[in-house]
């Protein structure tokens, strides 16, 4: 089992910033991607940002500039720097966590969820 644990959400002015931890543990073998993923209230998830073992990134338009994603691979621990934060990325933020193990079967696992509240 692998277990993950967010931190770094909470309410913050408009144009504010917030950064984002989220950390795996457990029977790791190899973790191929990390990512964030949101929910608004009456909407869909949707991915925010991902990156993959080897450093490449993927980011939603309505992101891109203005968050930036990171891991520690040491750490097996993935960031998300949330810079001129605008009410609409108001969301509960989910981490994400594609597994591999020893004979190459992926696993995604989800954090419990972190709540970020944009507004004044």
């Amino acid at each position: 089992q692998v277990q993950l644990v967010e931190s770094g959400g909470g309410l913050v002015q408009p144009g504010g910033s917030l950064r984002l931890s989220c950390a795996a543990s457990g029977s790791i073998f190899s973790i191929y991607a990390m990512g964030w993923y949101r929910q608004a209230p009456g909407k869909q998830r949707e991915l925010v940002a991902a990156i993959t073992s080897g450093g490449s990134t993927n980011y939603a338009d309505s992101v891109k500039g203005r968050f930036t994603i990171s891991r520690d691979n040491a750490k097996n621990t993935v960031y998300l720097q949330m810079n001129s934060l605008k009410p609409e990325d108001t969301a509960v933020y989910y981490c994400n966590v594609v597994v591999v193990t020893p004979n190459t079967n992926e696993y995604d696992y989800w954090g419990q969820g972190t709540q970020v509240t944009v507004s004044s």
